[in-house]
């Protein structure tokens, strides 16, 4: 990831309910093992359950996460799913892990 995109995504996550969802997120993926082809997505009704953020508040803050680029999203229907997809993760736990090692 490049130093700019790294910038938009940690300014993204500074917020705690994005942090929250973009976690939720992740630990879906994580569970399931999943390809980011085929990794599991939570529609935005599911995403607010037990975070305590209403619906129009979610969407606010899954636009600030696509627009970083650490989430993925998809308009099914009625419905919008999202998704991180792996390699977001791994952009991720690559500049931690070189960080750790400076």
């Amino acid at each position: 990831m490049k130093l700019n995109k790294l910038a938009d995504a940690f300014k993204a996550l500074s917020h705690p309910h994005r942090l929250a969802i973009f976690l939720r997120l992740a630990n879906c993926c994580e569970k399931h093992g999943c390809s980011e082809e085929a990794c599991s997505r939570l529609c935005v009704g599911e995403l607010g359950r037990g975070l305590g953020i209403v619906p129009s508040t979610i969407s606010h803050h899954l636009k600030e996460l696509n627009r970083a680029g650490l989430i993925s999203t998809n308009k099914c229907g009625q419905s919008i799913e999202c998704w991180v997809s792996e390699t977001t993760l791994d952009e991720l736990s690559q500049f931690f892990l070189k960080a750790k090692k400076s």
